[in-house]
């Protein structure tokens, strides 16, 4: 059958045809949906939330737009504020394509005809407004807005676009979003908002401009949401709750939390910029206990010019930073409150003495009873003094520790190497640090600066047996296996030197004045007074506290155990009576490590003669070890208490033993009033015969080694002086230049001496036992 002829120019589609076409779009709906696109917004920049690891909120950043806006998945919001938008904002979202035309023409017809602006905007529409930064107030504006909704109906899914709103929904000023407004207005996750409160944020954005006070206005349209909830929740007992009791609590934009700074501070400048929310290790708990410990401090203490500190706590178990007290005030300008005083470079004082100590143990130095001397010495052209400008002669190496004697340091700085403390300082990650030639030998006396994180990181080494690891301020930094940098039976015996630092107080949290936490802390102050250290562990945590001024201002009262240590304890009392959970033990003795008796004066195997001896940390093949001679038994006679020379009557004379002490330990005993009973001097034809033991050479104290001495020709009362310390049983010296006889002179004085050229000259020392030391000399001549 032939149909009949067709008009020209018009196209009547057939049903292939349609479905073609419906094919078609079909397909191109797909296509659009399905193609690779970025999330709706994923170029909208996001605040940042900081937490702390109980949960406490420490700040909310602005996004660099000025915006409060957090972005979270839709199954993190709670599902009745999800409804309660929809309810207020578009109650067909999930029916039409992206556009409403019947609210369209209802919101045209008020607009324009009864000149009542009434809105009909989809949630589609009004998230395309906010993307594409629409001025829809005009038709165009209008008509690009409906293409731009369904533009993005066509590309996104329904739970994507709703996602998306909920995100970016105007909230009053300049906050956006369900998880914004939760964590402002009500201080919690936009998850565990209730009813009163979703049904509060849903009508926010009917007003953006405003803010959420909670007036009237706002009461009364949360109302009339609540009542249209009861139409499809009528059995809802909250809802009906809320239209009987109309008060809700919430905060204002002015109440933000602006926690711990310092450490928020720090945070945001080391923390990748992704993931919006921080989980840090801070616990504010202890961090307001820090805080409150400090401010209650300086307050107390202003009558001394004690008006700013810092403050540091980290768990040593997986080196978390617990609490960060960057200044007493960070709003007070007259303190510079807002510098952080944890991460600036300051003079560590002595804090740096335990790791120098460390070092001496692991290099086979010394060990913790080891006899160093505390007396007038040089190293090179150095003459270092103590503190106290005084010397208390021979003391072993935990009491030089922990009553930070400054000699016996020095001369233990001079005998590392291999690491020095400065190569050790390197190694340890300290940054600034300038040429070892720089200080020398000062170093461990508070030369050089670091920062109050790096001497956590230090004395976390001390408290993790020798390896250290980084500080972590994220809890999802994970923990680090670290890096040995001292023996663990070095770092056991440093801390267990530092245990033995009496309190100042004599105090303790428990009766009796005891602390059940064992407390191995170290004390520094810098020269001229500007910084007051305190540092130690406490526990299972590293305590550091610094009380000084931001602009380096000094003050007499910085001494670190007068200045620092009382706030130290004040924290480590509060500490252990805050965490009544926790139960630390003391270190335990590392394998590789055993106990020693040695002879208590002079810290060496004790001989038949000795007459006390204590145990002291030993380790096998490392540690110096060797049989006493300091005290030694002479044959004297009964009556007189003369030395005798052999052949001896035993009816006339007896066995004594004497103490022989260096003849400059002899001078320091005398001048602090503790005098020793001397050994008798041998009689000249004994020959060495007298003692049945050998004592030490002399040891020579000028001249210095490594020195060229300068000596004037116009000054030929200029000289050199010769000194040198004998052992006890010795009564006189004997000097030599290149071999040639020059002198003698008795065990307490000295003698001069002027070469009559320039040159390089080989001094020698020859005490009358028959025991020698030397040293090479440079001297010049200047006019």
């Amino acid at each position: 059958m032939i149909n009949g002829p067709q008009k020209k120019g018009i196209f009547r589609p057939t049903g292939s045809t349609l479905l073609a076409t419906a094919l078609l779009f079909f397909l191109v709906a797909c296509g659009l949906r399905l193609s690779a696109h970025s999330p709706i917004g994923d170029d909208i920049p996001c605040s940042r939330l900081i937490r702390s690891a109980d949960g406490v909120i420490l700040r909310l950043t602005l996004a660099w737009d000025g915006q409060y806006r957090l972005r979270i998945p839709l199954s993190k919001i709670a599902p009745t504020a999800v409804e309660a938008i929809l309810l207020k904002e578009d109650r067909y979202f999930f029916l039409h394509p992206g556009v409403n035309p019947s609210s369209l023409v209802r919101a045209a017809c008020s607009t324009y005809l009864r000149h009542q602006r009434q809105g009909g905007s989809t949630l589609t529409m009004q998230l395309a407004r906010k993307l594409y930064r629409l001025d829809t107030r005009s038709i165009g504006g209008k008509c690009k807005q409906i293409g731009l909704a369904l533009w993005l109906e066509a590309r996104y899914s329904k739970k994507d676009i709703l996602a998306a709103y909920c995100n970016l929904a105007p909230m009053g000023a300049n906050i956006e979003g369900f998880e914004a407004a939760a964590r402002i207005y009500f201080h919690k996750p936009a998850a565990d908002l209730s009813l009163a409160e979703a049904l509060a944020l849903a009508v926010m954005p009917q007003d953006p401009a405003g803010r959420f006070d909670f007036d009237q206005e706002q009461q009364q349209a949360r109302i009339r949401l609540t009542r249209d909830w009861l139409e499809r929740h009528p059995e809802d007992q909250e809802a009906l709750n809320i239209v009987s009791n109309h008060t809700l609590a919430g905060y204002s934009r002015t109440s933000l939390p602006f926690l711990a700074p310092h450490f928020c501070d720090h945070v945001l400048s080391v923390a990748p910029h992704e993931p919006q929310v921080i989980d840090t290790t801070l616990h504010y708990r202890l961090q307001r206990l820090l805080e409150r410990l400090l401010n209650q401090y300086v307050a107390t203490r202003r009558h001394q010019g004690i008006v700013n500190g810092a403050l540091m706590l980290v768990d040593r178990r997986d080196m978390a930073v617990r609490a960060l007290v960057g200044s007493a005030d960070f709003f007070d300008a007259r303190i510079h409150g807002q510098v952080n005083g944890v991460m600036a470079k300051r003079s560590p004082g002595s804090t740096l003495k335990p790791f120098l100590y460390g070092l001496a143990i692991d290099q086979g130095l010394i060990h913790p009873h080891s006899i160093l001397r505390d007396a007038p010495s040089a190293f090179g052209a150095y003459q270092p003094e103590n503190f106290d400008g005084r010397y208390i002669g021979p003391v072993n190496a935990g009491e030089a520790l922990i009553r930070s004697r400054n000699v016996p340091a020095i001369w233990l700085a001079n005998q590392l190497a291999n690491p020095t403390l400065h190569g050790f300082l390197r190694h340890a990650g300290i940054t600034g640090l300038r040429s070892e030639q720089h200080y020398g030998l000062s170093l461990v006396l508070g030369g050089g600066e670091l920062s109050m994180e790096e001497l956590v990181r230090l004395y976390g080494l001390l408290a993790n047996k020798g390896k250290q690891r980084s500080l972590r301020f994220l809890r999802q930094v994970a923990v680090e296996d670290g890096r040995f940098l001292l023996s663990p039976q070095a770092a056991f015996m440093v801390l267990d030197m530092l245990a033995a630092n009496p309190r100042p107080d004599g105090g303790g949290v428990q009766n009796g004045g005891q602390s059940h936490w064992p407390i191995a802390w170290k004390t520094g102050t810098s020269w001229g007074f500007h910084d007051a250290w305190t540092v130690g562990v406490v526990g299972d945590y590293v305590l550091a506290v610094w009380v000084g001024n931001f602009d380096g201002k000094a003050n007499p009262a910085f001494i670190g155990l007068k200045a620092a240590t009382p706030l130290f304890f004040q924290v480590a009392d509060a500490l252990e009576l805050s965490l009544p959970e926790e139960h630390p033990s003391p270190p335990q003795p590392p394998k590789g490590l055993i106990q020693v008796e040695v002879c208590r004066a002079s810290g060496e195997l004790p001989n038949r003669w000795c007459p006390q001896t204590v145990k002291t940390w030993f380790i096998p093949g490392k540690s110096p070890i060797r049989v006493s001679t300091l005290h030694r038994p002479l044959i004297v006679d009964r009556e007189s208490g003369k030395a005798v020379c052999p052949p001896y009557d035993r009816a006339r004379t007896k066995l004594e033993v004497f103490a022989f002490w260096p003849s400059d330990l002899e001078r320091l005993f005398q001048a602090a009033g503790l005098p020793r009973k001397m050994p008798p001097p041998l009689p000249e034809q004994c020959s060495g015969q007298g003692s049945l033991l050998t004592g030490d050479p002399p040891q020579l104290n000028s001249p210095l080694s490594n020195v060229i001495y300068s000596l004037r020709l116009s000054k030929p009362e200029e000289n050199i002086e010769l000194a040198a310390a004998i052992d006890g049983d010795s009564a006189h010296m004997y000097w030599f230049v290149n071999d040639r006889y020059l002198g003698s002179n008795k065990r307490k004085s000295s003698r001069s001496w002027r070469p009559d050229h320039a040159g390089t000259f080989e001094i020698s020392v020859i005490d009358d036992q028959g025991r020698s030391s030397g040293r090479t000399v440079a001297v010049e001549f200047l006019p």
